[in-house]
């Protein structure tokens, strides 16, 4: 197997340059066309066209780009496994998990995670569920923890945790001030919320489609701490998890909007690829999550 140059392929495929990949991967540029020019021999094809301007894969290329993920990932589970029959917990453990989570539910359990697991290498990356979805299918992280939904059914996708949402605004906020607020009070508000493939703008779209809500004005902010500054700073609501506004509630900073309605909740899930389920980081990781996580969020 052309473990090697493949990892070379799959970085030149996504960057689309080899200048970049070499940098990526710690190479010479003469060895990534090494590379390239390896696989080509083997395979008998033209994986890329150059020109001045662009690289551009080969439909042959584009073939073998999907199959060489696969054919990492499996190399990568079979090195893990080998290593599971020593009873060593070692490598690496990539980990994608969406704003909320990765910012507020997941940094608790990580410490105590890797104190346990010393010679285990973890790495976190975050973006928004739409982003963490093809993180995992791509199999740039070995499991994903999202705030939404995906419909990808390559994927295996199972809940953890259930997550309540409320409604939240500066302490000058009128509707902050009252002691209770019906779902009606909230028309023509203006709001702030996180941007299209986020889980929590998923679920406000939902909240103010299903209520009949007209919206004064919308501001988008890809952030959960931007979103919480322009609160303090305006005039406006948004919907935000409770673990997101907690410490901020707790320091007088911000205030929820006591609603006369039953509480939002919505699920956490973790997601992988089903290749990825069996390998012995991830499996741990997953007893990590149950043993932590089993009910709604405080």
């Amino acid at each position: 197997m052309y473990y090697e140059e493949l990892k070379t392929f799959i970085t030149l495929a996504e960057v689309k340059n080899f200048t970049k990949t070499a940098e990526i991967l710690h190479l010479s540029q003469p060895s990534v066309s090494l590379h390239i020019k390896n696989l080509e021999k083997e395979f008998q094809t033209k994986l890329f066209i150059r020109s001045p301007k662009r690289l551009r894969m080969t439909p042959t290329g584009e073939l073998l780009y999907d199959r060489a993920k696969q054919m990492v990932a499996l190399y990568e589970q079979t090195k893990q496994d080998i290593l599971e029959h020593h009873h060593s917990v070692k490598g690496k453990l990539k980990i994608g998990a969406s704003f909320t989570i990765g910012e507020y539910i997941l940094p608790p359990l990580l410490p105590d995670f890797q104190k346990r697991y010393p010679e285990l290498e973890l790495e976190v990356m975050i973006g928004n569920t739409k982003e963490i979805v093809e993180l995992v299918k791509s199999y740039q992280v070995d499991i994903g923890l999202i705030e939404g939904q995906t419909n990808e059914k390559e994927l295996s996708v199972h809940p953890f945790m259930q997550d309540e949402l409320v409604i939240v605004a500066s302490n000058r906020h009128e509707l902050a001030q009252k002691e209770e607020v019906t779902i009606a009070e909230l028309q023509n508000e203006a709001w702030v919320a996180r941007e299209v493939g986020s889980g929590t703008r998923e679920y406000f779209n939902h909240f103010i489609r299903s209520n009949g809500l007209k919206v004064k004005s919308l501001m988008i902010i890809s952030s959960n701490q931007g979103i919480k500054e322009t609160l303090i700073n305006g005039n406006a609501l948004s919907l935000l998890s409770r673990s997101v506004v907690a410490r901020d509630i707790e320091h007088g900073h911000l205030s929820i909007v006591r609603l006369n309605h039953p509480p939002f909740y919505r699920m956490f899930s973790y997601i992988c690829a089903p290749i990825m389920e069996n390998k012995q980081n991830v499996r741990i990781f997953l007893e990590a999550l149950q043993t932590n996580w089993t009910g709604v969020s405080q």
